[in-house]
C-alpha cells in the first residue's frame, strides 16, 4: 500500500488553558487533494502549523514523508505552507518575492508564477504591505502553486477574492495538479465551491478528529430528510441524527445513513424529501454542539 504523505499519532496541542488539538490520529494520503474542514476555532490552523513543522505537538508524533518536520531542513524544504496572514519583509514587492521564492523550492516553476500573476492582475511594483486583501491572497496562491512542493498547504487561500478570481484559482489548481500530482492540503469554508476538487476530506471540531474519508465515501454516508415533523420522526426512527432543524410543523434532519431503496420508498410514501447530504451539510452537522445533538431516535 502507498504510504501516507502525513501521519499523525495521538497529536494534542495545548496553549496554556486552551486545548487546540485533542488526541488526533490521522493519515493524509499522498498525491491527493485533501480538504481540511471545520468551523472557526476547530483547530485547523494549529493542525496545519504542526504538519508544516512550524509548531510542535504537546503530545503525540507527526511524520511528513516519514520524518518529523520540526526543525528538519530537508523535510521543511519539501513543504509550502501558505497562511491566511502570510507575512513578508517590509517594502518587498512582487518582483522581489518572485526572485527569492525559487531559492526555497527546488520545483519552482516560473511559467506557472507568470500565468498566475497575469491572471490575478497583480501589480509588480506596489509594496506588498499596500496590497488589498484579495491581492495578498492571490500572491499566496502564486507562491503555493508555483512552488510545486511535494506537500502544499493552503490556509483559507481565497480570502478577499471575488468569484472570478476564485474560479481562476480552482481551475489552475486542478490543471497543474493533474499535470504534476502532489499532496495538497487546503482548509476552506467555501465547501460547496471546492467540493468538486476534493478527493479526501478531514473534518475536525473542537480540536478533535470527527471524520476522515474519501470525498465520495463521505458524500454517501449521510442524507437530509425534510417534511412534516411527524413523518420525518417516523422515517428517522433507529437512525443516528446528526442535526435537526424545526420550523413550525416542519423538520429537516441530517441522518448518518445511506439512502437505500427502503428509505427512499418510506420517504416517498410519507411525502418527505430525501437527498444526499453535501459536505457542507456534514460539516455544519458535526459542528453542532455535542450536547444539543438528538442522538438516535428509537
Amino acid at each position: 500500500m502507498t504510504q501516507p504523505a502525513v501521519r499523525l499519532s495521538g497529536v494534542s496541542r495545548r496553549f496554556r488553558r486552551a486545548q487546540a488539538l485533542d488526541d488526533v490520529t490521522l493519515d493524509i494520503p499522498a498525491n491527493a487533494i485533501t480538504g481540511l474542514l471545520g468551523r472557526n476555532g476547530a483547530g485547523k490552523t494549529t493542525l496545519m502549523s504542526i504538519i508544516a513543522g512550524h509548531d510542535r505537538p504537546s503530545t503525540g508524533s507527526v511524520q511528513v514523508f516519514g520524518t518529523d518536520p520540526f526543525e528538519d531542513a530537508a523535510t521543511m524544504s519539501s513543504i509550502s505552507f501558505v497562511r491566511d496572514n502570510q507575512r513578508y519583509p517590509d517594502d518587498f514587492t512582487l518582483r522581489q518575492v518572485l526572485e527569492v521564492a525559487p531559492h526555497f523550492h527546488a520545483g519552482w516553476d516560473a511559467g506557472v508564477a507568470e500565468h498566475l500573476v497575469h491572471g490575478f492582475r497583480l501589480p509588480r511594483k506596489t509594496a506588498i504591505k499596500k496590497l488589498s486583501r484579495g491581492q495578498a491572497s492571490s500572491l499566496g496562491i502564486v507562491l503555493g502553486l508555483s512552488s510545486r512542493a511535494p506537500l502544499t498547504i493552503f490556509d483559507e487561500p481565497y480570502l478577499g477574492l471575488d468569484a472570478t478570481a476564485r474560479r481562476f484559482f480552482y481551475d489552475t489548481l486542478m490543471q497543474d495538479y493533474l499535470e504534476h500530482p502532489r499532496t495538497i492540503l487546503v482548509s476552506t469554508h467555501l465547501i460547496d465551491e471546492m467540493e468538486p476538487l476534493l478527493e479526501h476530506v478531514v473534518i475536525v471540531d473542537e480540536g478533535r478528529l470527527v471524520r476522515t474519508a474519501t470525498a465520495d465515501d463521505l458524500r454517501g454516508s449521510a442524507v437530509t430528510l425534510s417534511g412534516t415533523t411527524a413523518a420525518v420522526d417516523e422515517i428517522a426512527a433507529g437512525h443516528s441524527v446528526l442535526q435537526r432543524r424545526v420550523v413550525g410543523g416542519l423538520s429537516s434532519l441530517v441522518l448518518e445513513t445511506r439512502a437505500d431503496e427502503e428509505l427512499r420508498t418510506r420517504a416517498a410514501r410519507a411525502g418527505a424529501q430525501l437527498s444526499p447530504a453535501t459536505l457542507q451539510d456534514l460539516v455544519a452537522a458535526y459542528g453542532v454542539e455535542r450536547d444539543s445533538r438528538e442522538g438516535t431516535l428509537a
